[in-house]
């Protein structure tokens, strides 16, 4: 096992006599891996049927003589035009959206038969074709895939087939969905379709079930390819490369077939952007990991600043290239590959910048990823096989992020960005943090975070209460336990099914919006809150603080109960970054969990390891220069010498320590 260090690589888009000056470059700057083909469908298979694999076997050759290794993308992102003009209902149905078109990308259906027909044919061809190149180590299947609310006739015969999988008749139906509102009962199943209109007074479980049926369908597309690829190539990986996209993928399912998840990485380079990027990236990162709880990849870096179809980035500042892909590898990284080696010169995407510019002379993002590439390579056998271990959990809910996008609760709130602040409070204390989905591991972790579990089915809600029975210290946010996994709401006082393990019962709620309130605690300290406030009646919980104004001032604003072995507490408002800040540094200290009381904005510490081999990883994801209290000396992996009381990074500098398991930065 080995970090690997890699490019995106498009030989189908340069001469030829290029292809071997850029494999000695990348030699030379010690690229490890090289991701081809995931576009280039056209020229692999220029007419239906007529296959073209020479000048792809000319380049995986080349690259194996210089010792570089090779991930094939299945190229279904961008059908071929004779694809669609032959086929149109490869086409989806997407009013409005340029992936309905040809020629752009995306423009695919994954209910279309002609799409999983020649996806399958393709996809076969490669697998068998590679099946023993020596130079290829793993296959990427497809690229992006994002939810589409596709509303051809191919996606709502698959919908029907769907619900009768799942519900039977039309009575259960109509039942679960509660069609009775506005007479809108179901008599025939093609009475269910989707329209060219706006969902915002469509029945919200129709919505739910067919965002549950399209991401379903995703997945089992993908399990087209990925049949393909096992059947002629048992020992090569597959993976996939998720972006953060705006509708949400059952992730968890799609990854469950693969053998490691990958993400597509592009921090914002914007000054302005400085304060909270850092902060959503180890969001993004952390949530890759938890995909399959284990290691991935990055299989699209940051190289350069993009652009196109919007306006360009700014330049990323001097070490912001080499320090987000330092960031990758501390939260869990195996494989950092760059997008891309240089800037396209053709196409819609001439100006999404890679490592080298259209000048094709390497400058200084060029040089910056050479020494990050190094670094990687002095150190790859020590980071090898290294995990993280962490001890406290978000619990990430797909149901709930897709119902609160479907129906928002109040201005200004969204599920995913509860998420980030609550995270990045986690962070800042230097906390390690793991990102789940999965409630049938929760006694993983000493402390489990739950956010607005707006849908909160049974056996869920049994497996967060037994969490805490057993001893779990459990934190949950409003909208909680609202609606069951039909998205009807549930018939009894808020937070639902986990009323009586967090001992609290919602008489009452303010959606406050945008509007600042205040609660203060045990303390006196007084902290900002907005959104939605909870009035809560304490049933077997005790309030540790109280709303200070409105007409519900004095009543409790969160609370905490004692249920089994463990604590759950309720927070009944949405609070300000500062009071997540103070709670989580108490609750961790009482659980032994490290914490670092003084750890400077922008700078961001985590841990792999390996046995007794431990790896810190501080970073300076700032501008500025930032230094960092030591508990003691550690040896400096990237630095020279021993590290005294304080270590000095300047913006955007990295330094990986190396200490004993028990041994902490910063501990409070």
């Amino acid at each position: 096992m080995m970090i690997w260090v890699g490019v995106d690589y498009y030989p189908e888009q340069w001469d030829r006599s290029l292809w071997e000056q850029d494999a000695v470059l990348m030699k030379e700057a010690g690229v490890h891996v090289v991701r081809m083909a995931e576009f280039a469908w056209s020229r692999l298979e220029p007419q239906e049927g007529r296959y073209d694999l020479a000048w792809l076997d000319e380049a995986i050759d080349l690259f194996g003589r210089y010792e570089i290794a090779v991930v094939l993308g299945i190229p279904t992102m961008t059908p071929p035009l004779w694809l669609t003009q032959h086929y149109p209902d490869v086409l989806p149905d997407l009013p409005g959206q340029p992936s309905s078109h040809p020629g752009v990308r995306g423009h695919r259906c994954y209910n279309s038969p002609s799409m999983r027909k020649y996806t399958r044919l393709i996809a076969e061809k490669l697998a068998e074709h590679y099946k023993d190149h020596p130079a290829v180590i793993g296959w990427q299947t497809d690229n992006e895939f994002s939810l589409h609310m596709c509303r051809c006739k191919h996606c709502i015969h698959g919908f029907h087939q769907w619900l009768q999988e799942r519900y039977e008749t039309l009575e259960v139906v109509n039942r679960e969905w509660g069609t009775a509102v506005w007479s809108g009962a179901y008599t025939d199943w093609s009475q269910i379709t989707l329209y060219e209109t706006s969902e915002q007074h469509f029945n919200p479980s129709f919505l739910l079930d067919y965002r549950r049926f399209q991401s379903e369908s995703v997945v089992r597309y993908q399990q087209i390819q990925v049949d393909a690829i096992r059947q002629h190539n048992p020992e090569q990986f597959i993976t996939h490369n998720t972006w953060s996209a705006p509708l949400p993928l059952e992730h968890e399912k799609l990854y469950e077939p693969l053998d490691f998840a990958s993400f597509d990485y592009y921090p914002a380079s914007s000054p302005d952007k400085t304060a909270t990027n850092p902060y959503s990236g180890a969001l993004l990162l952390d949530r890759t990991r938890g995909f399959k709880n284990r290691n991935f990849w990055v299989m699209e870096q940051f190289g350069g600043p993009p652009g196109s179809w919007m306006p360009i980035w700014r330049s990323p500042y001097p070490g912001f290239i080499r320090a987000y892909a330092w960031q990758s590898i501390s939260r869990g990284a195996d494989g950092v590959v760059f997008f891309r080696w240089r800037s396209a010169i053709a196409g819609a995407e001439q100006f999404w910048h890679g490592l080298i510019d259209h000048s094709n002379v390497p400058g200084r993002r060029f040089e910056e990823f050479r020494t990050f590439a190094g670094e990687v390579r002095a150190l790859s056998e020590q980071l090898s096989d290294t995990v993280l271990v962490n001890r406290a959990a978000i619990l990430y809910d797909f149901a709930s992020h897709t119902a609160l996008q479907l129906q928002p609760q109040v201005e200004g709130f969204d599920y995913y960005e509860e998420l980030k602040v609550i995270h990045r409070s986690f962070v800042k204390l230097g906390i390690g943090i793991d990102v789940i989905t999965d409630v049938s591991h929760l006694e993983r972790y000493d402390l489990v975070v739950v956010p607005s579990m707006f849908v909160l089915e049974p056996g869920t809600a049994d497996a967060i209460a037994g969490y805490v029975q057993q001893g779990g210290l459990l934190i949950a946010t409003p909208r909680t336990g609202v609606k069951e996994g039909n998205n009807q709401c549930i018939m009894r006082p808020l937070p639902g099914p986990l009323s009586e393990c967090l001992g609290v019962q919602v008489t009452e709620y303010d959606p406050i919006a945008l509007d600042r309130h205040t609660f203060h605690d045990e303390d006196g300290t007084l902290y900002h809150c907005s959104l939605w406030n909870d009035l809560l009646k304490l049933t077997t919980a005790r309030a540790v603080a109280w709303y200070s104004g409105d007409f519900y001032e004095g009543t409790p604003a969160v609370s905490v109960n004692a249920w089994g072995e463990g604590q759950a507490y309720y927070l009944a408002t949405f609070p300000e970054e500062a009071y997540w800040h103070r709670l989580l540094a108490e609750l961790a200290r009482s659980l032994h969990i490290p914490v670092i009381s003084q750890l400077p904005e922008g700078v961001q510490i985590s841990t792999r390891q390996r046995g007794e081999a431990v790896y810190t990883f501080v970073l300076n994801l700032s501008r500025e220069v930032k230094t960092v209290k030591l508990d003691h000396p550690y040896e400096r992996l990237l630095g020279r010498g021993q590290a005294s009381s304080t270590l000095e990074l300047e913006p955007y500098g990295v330094e990986v320590l190396q200490s004993a398991p028990q041994k902490h930065i910063g501990q409070a």
